[in-house]
Parts: C-alpha cells; sequence; structure tokens
C-alpha cells in the first residue's frame, strides 16, 4: 500500500483506493480483484456473494435508527482502463498502479490511475467498514468488466438485488447529478489479404504518430482530439496517392473506449520516390500539426528509414482500405437536439491492425437514441462491407433515459444546493454508465450517478482531484443520513 496516498484526506475513501490499486485488474482479467473484494466483505463479516458472471454483492444492515430507511444500493466498477505512455515500461497484468501526487491531483507514473472507477469502489469500501457514520441498509454492488462491455451489468441476475435507490459512483465532475446516459454498440470490421513479395527497389519507412492526448471516447469526443487512427490513415492515403506507397504492418491504438493517441506503421516506396516522400510527408505532418496545435500541441510525427520488410498488403485490398478508413465517421454523428451540449450520437475509431495477412478494425459507436446508435452503426458497415470486409455487431447496451421526477433526484438536488450554495448540473452524459442495463433488470429502482473531479481518464493522463474526493464524500454522507422512509 502507497503510504502517501493512504494518508490523504478523507482517509475512508483514499486509503482503500491506495490498496485497490495494489491488485491489478485489467477487463476481462478481475479474478484477483474479485477475490480481493471478496475477502474484504467476508474480513468484515458481512453478508458477502459472487454471481455467476462475477460481480460481488456486499450486504451491510442500517445503522441504528436508520432501519426504517429505504435500502440504498452502492455501485461501483471494479476494472480499469489500462493505457500508458509508449516510453512506459509497465506490466498491467502483474503490477500495482505506481502512484504520485501533485499539488490537488493524484497521478500514475506514465499509465492510467485506475480513478475510474476505482474511487468509486473506494469509497463504498469506507462506508462497508466504518463504524461511526450514520446510514439505511446497504447493498454494495461490485461490477466486472464495465470497460469493454459491460457484461457484468449485463449478466446481472434480476434477483440479486432488492434496494429501492441505486447510487452510481461513477461520473467525473463533482458538480453533476447524471440522470442519463449513451447506450454503445461494437463494430468489428476485419478481412484477409494476400501479401505480395517486393524487390531492393524499394525503400522502407516507419511512421510513427504519438504524443497526443487521448481520452474518453464518449465524454471527450466532442472536443475535436486528435485520432492517432485517423491522421495516420491521411499520411498513408497521401503517400498511396501520390507515390505508391505500400504498407507492410500498421498497429494504431489499443482499447474500443479510448481515443487512440498512437499508431506506427511500416511502409515502402519506390527508391525513386524516397525525398520527394519524406519531403511531401514532412509538409503535411506540419499541416496536420497547425491544424491541431490547439488542442493537441504536443502531436509528434516521424518518419525514420528502417529494414525492407518481405511483404506487403495486396494493392487493391490496400485501396480500399486506405478509402473505408477515410470515409469511416470518427468524432460527433448528432448533437443532442433536446439536451444542451449533449452529444446524442458518435463513434470512435479505437484501433487499427494490419499484420499477417488480416486487417481488424475496432469501433465503438455510441447513442443515447437506440435508433439513431444503429443507424450509425448501419452506416459504418456499408462502408466496410463495400471495401470486402466482414463486419461483425456485438456487444450492445441500452442507453438510460432520464427521470426528472424521481424523488432521489429531487433531494439531492436540495441537499446539493444547502451544502454548496450553488446548483448542481442535472445532465445526462455520453459515456457509458451501467445504469441503463441495470435499469432493464430492476425497471422500478430509482437511480442517479455522481462522482469527484476526474481528468483525463482512458489516458495516462487520468488524475483525481484530493480536494474534489472531499466534497464528494461529504456530499454522500449527508445522502445516506437523508433518504427517505420506506
Amino acid at each position: 500500500m502507497n503510504p502517501t496516498i493512504a494518508s490523504l484526506e478523507p482517509k475512508d475513501i483514499w486509503r482503500n483506493f491506495a490498496k485497490l490499486n495494489a491488485v491489478p485488474r485489467p477487463s476481462k482479467k478481475e479474478e484477483r480483484i474479485i477475490q480481493f473484494m471478496l475477502d474484504f466483505g467476508k474480513s468484515l463479516n458481512l453478508e458477502t456473494s459472487k454471481d455467476k458472471v462475477g460481480n460481488v454483492l456486499i450486504k451491510k444492515p442500517a445503522t441504528p435508527g436508520m432501519e426504517n430507511r429505504k435500502t440504498v444500493v452502492l455501485q461501483s466498477h471494479l476494472d480499469m482502463v489500462h493505457q500508458k505512455n509508449n516510453d512506459t515500461v509497465f506490466d498491467f497484468n502483474s503490477q500495482g498502479i505506481e502512484m504520485l501526487v501533485d499539488g490537488d491531483w493524484v497521478k500514475a507514473n506514465g499509465t492510467t490511475l485506475g480513478a475510474d472507477n476505482g474511487l468509486g469502489v473506494s469509497a463504498i469500501m469506507g462506508l462497508l467498514e466504518s463504524t461511526n457514520i450514520e446510514h439505511p441498509a446497504l447493498e454494495a454492488l461490485f461490477t466486472i468488466d464495465e470497460e469493454t462491455g459491460m457484461t457484468g451489468a449485463m449478466g446481472l441476475e434480476p434477483n440479486f438485488l432488492s434496494g429501492d435507490i441505486l447510487l452510481n459512483l461513477d461520473t467525473e465532475d463533482d458538480d453533476e447529478l447524471s440522470v442519463g446516459c449513451a447506450g454503445g454498440i461494437d463494430i468489428t470490421a476485419s478481412r484477409s489479404y494476400k501479401s505480395e513479395q517486393i524487390d531492393n527497389s524499394k525503400t522502407a519507412y516507419k511512421l510513427v504518430v504519438n504524443g497526443l492526448n487521448g481520452g474518453h471516447s464518449g465524454m471527450d469526443i466532442n472536443k475535436g482530439l486528435g485520432n492517432a487512427n485517423k491522421i495516420m490513415n491521411r499520411l498513408l492515403f497521401d503517400g498511396f496517392a501520390n507515390f505508391g506507397l505500400r504498407i507492410s504492418k500498421l498497429e494504431g491504438g489499443s482499447l474500443r473506449n479510448a481515443i487512440p493517441r498512437e499508431s506506427q506503421a511500416h511502409v515502402v516506396v519506390d527508391k525513386i520516390h524516397s525525398k520527394a516522400f519524406e519531403l511531401e510527408t514532412e509538409l503535411l505532418s506540419q499541416v496536420i500539426s497547425a491544424e491541431l496545435a490547439q488542442i493537441d500541441p504536443n502531436l509528434s510525427i516521424a518518419v525514420t528509414p528502417t529494414e525492407l520488410p518481405e511483404n506487403v498488403m495486396d494493392l487493391g485490398v490496400q485501396e480500399g482500405f486506405l478509402k473505408s478508413i477515410y470515409a469511416a465517421l470518427n468524432g460527433v454523428y448528432r448533437m443532442s437536439p433536446s439536451i444542451d451540449d449533449l452529444v446524442e450520437t458518435s463513434n470512435n475509431i479505437a484501433k487499427v491492425t494490419v499484420n499477417n495477412g488480416e486487417i481488424e478494425v475496432l469501433c465503438l459507436t455510441r447513442s443515447s437514441l437506440e435508433s439513431a446508435k444503429m443507424d450509425l452503426a448501419n452506416g459504418l458497415r456499408s462502408v466496410f462491407e463495400l471495401s470486402g470486409f466482414e463486419v461483425e455487431l456485438s456487444g450492445s447496451y441500452p442507453g438510460w433515459q432520464p427521470d426528472m421526477d424521481s424523488s432521489i433526484l429531487k433531494e439531492m438536488h436540495k441537499l446539493y444546493v444547502d451544502l454548496f450554495r450553488e446548483e448542481p448540473n442535472i445532465m445526462a452524459c455520453h459515456a457509458g454508465l451501467e445504469c441503463g442495463l441495470l435499469g432493464t433488470h430492476y425497471p422500478k429502482m430509482e437511480m442517479i450517478s455522481f462522482g469527484p473531479n476526474i481528468r483525463g481518464a482512458h489516458s495516462p493522463d487520468e488524475r483525481a482531484s484530493i480536494s474534489s474526493s472531499k466534497k464528494f464524500w461529504n456530499y454522500l454522507l449527508a445522502t445516506l443520513k437523508s433518504i427517505p422512509t420506506k
């Protein structure tokens, strides 16, 4: 456990966050963190169980005098996004997160921090182990695999919970009360290609795009951030159109829910065009850097001679591939006509891989409207199918429709104003909160989402505010104390 982090206030949160971050917890590899939570609940002599998909439930009785209040479900997810800087040596499968304090912020050393959603998990742990905090009966639900499919929330059993109100602790601005979110669907486009041998009349280059900010593919999709896959495709398309560039291999991005920060490609051009290609690519790089100077000032595009590969992609397939990536929408598709500044529908071209005769493109399409989600998904499928790709749509999950008349919203609104002397921002978000899926299992349960300030989620720039964690903790305790009677 990191003693510096554990000593921060409120200790109930940061002490548990230090313990949590010592346990590797990548999405779909949550065995260790599941066992950690089971052991935690049992160590407190609380009723602790696990469902068939791996979600953990810990129940705690009401404190004296609170027995007649409605039961509250406290919910956060156990997994975290794993991203690191290109020059950071780190094994997410075996190492705990290395944390440091920078002023008011807790950060990680070159990796994601896991504040999303580790701070929510840690706050719930603090409540479960407390002996002097007033609260109604609690059901602490720790779900798995939120970041790469929401399979935990999707597989939750209908009779697993009995609570009346669900507090989801997974938003990233401490002045917000979230009452709605986007649904999503995974799009996977793939196809094979024949390799062509090349001769010594070619010059080989390694193209590298890095230094982008990246970010959350839902919450940050409207910021105009650079997408490494789209930037790389622009460079490759230009080199192909002007100099007959051929692709040997390509790898860009990593996770569907992270705006890609890096991409690298191995390509060849005829030796006769090498100097002109270098100059043209440098000029285009300057243009792209200027376009993104305000939002991604650290963008770097490098063109370096390298060893000649044995093979390149089939010419016809390469042309269709480059045109498909160019045509595929990335970013905002439509803004909400009913909620100011809310993205309704978007797509993230998250990961692109070309190697060993196979191409794979991973996208995540989000929307608060099911019809719009499928409309964009079908549009993307059409783009790739026109170039001979097989396209799979999978992992679809619904959005969460706002209920502006819920009693918990009214109570938390009033409480926020009383505590902080300002109005909260009651809003829906473009992220994929689990409330949409949980609501399909428990349609009568009132739900609301809130959390402390977290910035740069899903990127190595992720950081969490220490002062905001105090505000969040005080608000959470006041909320539990004000839960109405049954």
